[in-house]
């Protein structure tokens, strides 16, 4: 009795199974060098890549102290909110689920509007001598994203901490270390490992949010962007330049945490 020969499936080329590829990177690769092509050569969309180009800078710059003062803002309320102290844990506990109870645009225009002018206020009550024009408004802008973020953060820290056994700090504590020692180069240096790719996810969706401080009206990509298109009326060429940066940056940086990972999973 003879069997039923499978049909193979087309191959594009002969002896290559091309169903095998990468091809959500081969798109994005041929979109880039459309764009970068459109750069080249034609004259809008490199008046437009320059006007552009500055919006880059500060974006990334928004992005980077963000989220260093993030990442330390949610160290510490990870470690409060795993603390005994009543107090650390209530005072970490209201800032966690307020702030992760706000949506991040109404938090940056209630500290940008609200509380800097109220400490400018307060400041001009003990005679600093600040003025309201002494904190512009990417500064705003970054002590909002971190304050944001630092909630978030601070989640990751305690599921990252709570991860590890407890049998780790009753050992550490056996070998005459105190809680803070025991924190310090036995539980953080493993939950750290452990908490690394929602740290590196939340890097990107930082980058990707730090257009929303183009409602305090920072020269960021996509202000820029808005401003470009309402002085040429170039939709199409401005916002695909815009999407264009924002999907650049958000690969290479997702290269360079998946890079992060598998280092930090090789020395583990």
């Amino acid at each position: 009795m003879q069997t039923a020969e499978m049909p193979q499936r087309p191959t594009l080329l002969p002896g290559v199974d091309a169903s095998k590829w990468p091809w959500w990177a081969i798109t994005l690769l041929l979109g880039a060098a459309a764009i970068v092509g459109l750069v080249l050569t034609d004259q809008n969309y490199q008046e437009t890549f320059i006007f552009l180009k500055d919006g880059v800078i500060t974006t990334l710059r928004i992005t980077f102290f963000s989220y260093i003062l993030a990442t330390i803002l949610g160290l510490f309320t990870g470690l409060f909110r795993v603390s005994k102290n009543p107090i650390l844990y209530n005072i970490s506990t209201f800032y966690v689920e307020t702030i992760r109870g706000v949506p991040l645009v109404v938090l940056l225009l209630y500290i940008a509007f609200a509380i800097v002018p109220l400490f400018i206020e307060f400041s001009t009550w003990l005679g600093l001598g600040i003025s309201i024009r002494d904190i512009p408004m990417e500064l705003r802008a970054i002590i909002a994203l971190a304050i944001g973020y630092g909630a978030y953060e601070g989640e990751v820290f305690r599921a990252g901490i709570q991860s590890i056994g407890k049998g780790q700090m009753e050992a550490a504590r056996a070998l005459g270390l105190n809680y803070f020692q025991a924190m310090r180069f036995v539980i953080l240096p493993q939950a750290i490992r452990r908490v690394l790719p929602p740290l590196g996810n939340d890097f990107i969706a930082l980058l990707k949010d730090s257009s929303l401080a183009t409602v305090l009206a920072v020269n960021e990509l996509t202000q820029l962007g808005r401003l470009r298109r309402a002085s040429t009326f170039r939709v199409l060429e401005t916002f695909n330049m815009v999407a264009f940066m924002y999907l650049a940056m958000t690969l290479l940086l997702s290269a360079f945490v998946r890079w992060l990972e598998e280092k930090m999973r090789i020395q583990e």
